[in-house]
Order: structure tokens, then sequence, then C-alpha cells
């Protein structure tokens, strides 16, 4: 009888277990099922049934005509690929500056609590102003240029890096501080071998975060005054009624944001093997 109850409650042997790879390939497959039923509804109300008018909601056939004609003739001034890349390269410029000021900034509050207080109060004044609300100030400082948006994309960015890397460390066990201090692990030494990757998960959750921020404010930084990019194409495409490149740029973008964070992903998988082991 006891031998029959451990056959029970012991857990099935690691071979029949699903494996990494077979789970990624069954995440894959539902989400192919999903996009297939999500496309045959868009083209059954669209396109067959006519229950959505084109005039709100552009069917598949106007869309691919729409995206041949920006690939292949332009809009907006530019091709795709022109508007494409002004736009992923404000997103990384900005981006790449809210990171190197924010990561530290973050870490260093959390490592040093006189620091702490002193910047606490002046990041909690900046912190609710929504990034949107600095598109003003920065046209008044910067102009209608490239300057003026990747300040707005630093804003959007910035507060993430700083709330999630201070998280972090605060998050660390203290035991392993004190550890760390009796072993004779301190200043900048401490800082690379105990803070940062403590506060690693967290850190990369504040670039996801940063990252999703930023393409939300480019495409509104965008839609003032903007000479090239996906928001300029979205603005024109909205004073020209035009649905179907309304629907293509908002692909674009979506495109380019699962790119950039699918390579965050990769660096993360790199920094944290150990994380990427148990997905």
């Amino acid at each position: 009888m006891h031998s029959l109850l451990l056959g029970f409650i012991t857990p099935f042997p690691d071979s029949q277990e699903d494996s990494p790879l077979r789970r990624s390939r069954r995440r894959v497959l539902v989400g192919c099922c999903t996009g297939l039923a999500l496309f045959a509804i868009w083209t059954i109300t669209t396109t067959i049934t006519s229950l959505v008018s084109p005039g709100r909601f552009p069917s598949p056939p106007d869309v691919w005509a729409a995206a041949r004609q920006i690939v292949v003739v332009g809009y907006a001034d530019d091709k795709l690929w022109q508007h494409a890349l002004h736009s992923l390269r404000l997103v990384l410029m900005g981006f790449a500056v809210a990171v190197a000021i924010g990561l530290p900034l973050g870490i260093w509050m959390g490592a040093y609590r006189r620091l702490d207080a002193f910047v606490t109060p002046v990041f909690s004044i900046l912190r609710p102003i929504p990034p949107l609300a600095w598109i003003p100030l920065a046209i008044l400082w910067l102009g209608l240029g490239d300057a003026a948006k990747i300040m707005v994309i630093f804003f959007a960015a910035f507060v993430p890096s700083v709330i999630n890397s201070h998280a972090g460390v605060r998050t660390i066990e203290p035991h392993l501080i004190e550890a760390s201090r009796t072993l004779g692990v301190r200043g900048f030494a401490h800082i690379r071998e105990v803070l940062v990757p403590g506060a690693m998960p967290m850190i990369f959750t504040g670039l996801r975060l940063s990252l999703q921020a930023s393409w939300t404010t480019l495409v509104a930084a965008e839609l003032v005054g903007a000479l090239a990019g996906l928001g300029r194409v979205l603005n024109v495409a909205q004073q020209d009624i035009y649905p179907a490149m309304i629907l293509v740029a908002m692909a674009s973008v979506a495109l380019l944001g699962w790119g950039t964070t699918r390579l965050l992903d990769v660096v993360e998988s790199r920094a944290m093997p150990w994380i990427a082991a148990r997905a």
C-alpha cells in the first residue's frame, strides 16, 4: 500500500515532462491559430458580409493596396523603410540616453540612502508628469526637429528605468549585502558584483517598460510637426481620411516594437541564462 501511494504522489519522470522546446512550439501554434482566427473574422466582417464599412475600418485588400503604395511609391514624402528607419533611430537614441542615466541613478539611489533622500523629492515631482506634457516645452526649447522628440522619449523611458532599478536593489536580501561587506567587497566592486546581479530581473523589467513607453511617446511626438517617421504617416493619413494607410502605419509600429522587444529578450537571456532555462 505504501508503494502504491508513492506511485500516485511521485512526479512524472523528466522524460514525460514538457521540454522548453515543446512549450515554445505550443505557444507558436496557439499564436498562429489566434492570428488566423482574427484574420478570418476581419475578412468576413469587412469583405464578405460588409458589416463594417471601409470608411470606418479597411478590408484586407485595402490594407494590402496601401502597403504596396507606401513600399513601392511612397507616402508622406518618403517610403515605408525611410519612415521606419527614422522612427527607429529616434526611439533608440532616446531610449539609450534614458537608460544610460536612469539605470545608474536608480542603482545608486537604492544603494545609498543619503542620495535617495536627496534625489527622491525631485524625482517625485517629475514622476507624475506625463511624457506628452513635455512636448510643448520641448518644441519651445528645441524646435520641431528630432532633438525635441528625443527629449520627450527620454522623459518617457527615464522614469521606468529609475524606478525598477531602484526597486531591484531594494529587494536584494539584506544578508547578501552584509556578507559582501564582511568579505570586504565595497565601492564599485560592490555595485558590480552584488547589486547589479541581484537587481537584474527588475532592471530588465524596467527596460521593457521604458522601451514600450518610448514607442508610445514617439508616435505622439511625431504627430506634431514631424517631417518623417511613422507618426507623420499616421497624421497625414488621418488628414487624408485614409484608414488603410493608418492601419499600415500602426502595424509597422507594432512590428518594430515587437522586434526591439525580442532583441531585448535575447540580451536578457544572455545576461541571465538561469531565467531563460526556466522559461
